[in-house]
């Protein structure tokens, strides 16, 4: 899975200047799927539902208002320990399951050492990366991204209450203000500790949050970034030949392609689309790299292989007038858009040499939801009975014993906001696409919203459609002319029927503990990883894989 890849970007989905010769051949000798959706466009909640194999808002993992995913490593909030995963089935199952690269799911719920979020209490037995994500913060030269306007607001307030103590301390000395000495040493005393109190965690974002965790044991505090491409592909490619002897799940969660795009020196500059085409050419390189290491081993027949993206490419991230983000290919909107085509339609490549028909392109709406069904399927696994669970078997589809893919509906949200909804008429090869709710893009007339980091779900920056939106992407997969009554005859019956289907998914809707909440949200300085003695967490990995403190 990588991170924040425009489903434009690829060759095998029509770019024709970058290149990813390994990612198109994996397609090439496999299934593409051409209307493959994320449950939702940001990392946290995308990657709950890929998980789970449901819509994220059921687990708590989603927003009504406020934060959209998660934002720190020792914040409260995460997976919650309820929810099934299908590494956890397959587990079950006899299989070693290994993630190694990016989590977004949370650690801890109430102590440093309870790691009730953590990959190893989902089903997974092996792990290796980010408990996090990357950021801007993990760039001592980028400027910062974690919660960038309130640590903003925070020091504005700072220097205005300085300005205002050292101007009554000026007007004691020169004899203006009538006021005593403790009562200055009072107030600059609480402005000490209401600095310290916010500048203790946005201070250190980059000790804080840019780590790396071996099982429970940090290895890396702050994590070295020029080095995390080379240590992720050792430990994929070691994960591989341990186990290859028997059933395996490896889940490799790519850094790549997500903001500040670290690239290694052999990929800076040779591609034709800057330093974010030189990450995508080196991630191409990286997957060839494992999937070298799966035939080395004698896999190739024998493993399942699927690739894929969280969400759509990241329109906002810019440096000046250098694009930092991904591509969408003709598709409207990005990263941050449950609606837009653009921020939910992604890649979807599955490879299995014998078993699955090479070259075959699927254009049935399918959604990342499905792989938790299908891998549990193909595992001969049983899915939980006891919940919803929205995705469903490809195994039929990509095998060709079904014509058609299984979805009649799919739900769009942003945030625990229904934006839109889609139905694949199948008798008649129409996928209408209904729009209830579309972020207002700006600067007006552009296609995203700069200067805002990423569009918002709700509120004044959006806009509610009375009467909706009407789309058949069948005809117009750019999302370029709504329908109206007058050019479409079937307006109205479409607009009733995919009405009444929204209703029926409300009622499978039950309220959860909200994840995103504030006091989840919050750094929590006693649920933070730490390797050390808190708050002194430093350290390094030395070739052997030993973490070594600073001096020692």
């Amino acid at each position: 899975m990588a991170d924040d890849l425009g489903i434009g970007d690829l060759g095998c989905y029509g770019n024709n200047t970058l290149r990813t010769p390994n990612i198109d051949q994996l397609a090439e000798e496999g299934v593409r799927l051409t209307q493959h959706l994320a449950a939702a466009p940001l990392c946290t909640p995308s990657r709950a539902a890929f998980l789970t194999g449901r819509h994220s808002f059921r687990s708590g993992m989603e927003a009504s208002n406020g934060y959209r995913a998660l934002q720190w490593n020792a914040g409260s909030g995460g997976l919650p320990e309820n929810e099934t995963t299908f590494a956890r089935i397959l587990q079950q199952r006899g299989y070693a399951t290994g993630l190694i690269g990016k989590w977004h799911q949370g650690v801890n719920c109430a102590s440093r050492g309870d790691h009730c979020h953590h990959p190893l209490n989902h089903g997974f037995d092996y792990f290796y990366g980010m408990p996090f994500t990357l950021t801007n913060d993990c760039d001592p030269g980028r400027p910062p991204e974690v919660d960038a306007a309130l640590r903003a607001q925070l020091w504005g307030y700072t220097q205005f209450l300085a300005l205002g103590i050292l101007t009554v301390a000026a007007g004691k000395t020169c004899g203006f203000i009538s006021v005593s000495g403790r009562v200055v040493t009072g107030m600059a005393c609480v402005l000490f500790l209401f600095f310290i109190s916010w500048y203790s965690s946005f201070g250190f974002v980059r000790r804080w949050n840019c780590i790396l965790m071996r099982n429970h044991d940090v290895t890396e505090q702050p994590m070295v970034l020029e080095k995390t491409a080379s240590l992720m592909l050792k430990e994929a490619v070691s994960y591989i030949e341990r186990h290859k002897h028997g059933p395996f799940l490896l889940f490799l969660s790519l850094l790549h392609v997500h903001i500040p795009l670290v690239t290694t020196s052999a990929f800076l500059g040779k591609s034709q689309h800057g330093l974010y085409g030189d990450n995508v050419e080196e991630m191409d390189w990286l997957i060839g790299k494992i999937l070298n290491a799966i035939e080395d081993n004698g896999l190739k027949n024998s493993t399942f292989t699927y690739f894929t993206s969280d969400h759509g490419g990241h329109l906002e991230a810019r440096d000046g007038h250098s694009q930092l983000g991904g591509w969408n290919g003709i598709y409207k909107g990005g990263k941050g858009m449950g609606g837009w085509e653009g921020g939910i339609r992604v890649p979807g490549i599955f490879h299995w040499p014998g078993v699955l028909p090479a070259g075959r392109v699927i254009g049935d709406p399918t959604s990342l939801m499905d792989v938790f069904p299908t891998v549990v399927q193909l595992a001969g696994g049983e899915v939980p009975q006891d919940r919803v669970i929205d995705g469903h078997s490809l195994v039929p589809l990509l095998q060709g014993a079904e014509a058609r893919s299984a979805h009649e509906f799919l739900f769009h949200y942003c945030g625990q906001h229904l934006h839109a909804a889609r139905w694949h008429q199948r008798d008649s090869g129409s996928v209408w696409k209904v729009h209830y709710t579309t972020p207002q893009f700006h600067p007006e007339g552009a296609g995203a919203c700069y200067g805002r980091g990423v569009c918002p779900c709700s509120g004044e920056g959006v806009t509610h459609h009375r009467p909706p939106l009407l789309f058949d992407l069948s005809r117009d997969p750019s999302e370029a002319r709504p329908l109206t009554p007058d050019s479409e005859p079937l307006y109205h019956a479409v607009i009733a029927r995919v009405g009444a289907a929204v209703s029926e998914h409300r009622h499978t809707l039950s309220p959860v503990p909200q994840q995103f909440s504030t006091s989840n949200i919050l750094w929590k300085p006693w649920l933070q990883p730490c390797c050390g003695h808190f708050p002194f967490c430093s350290c390094h990995e030395d070739g052997d894989g030993t973490p070594r403190m600073p001096g020692l």
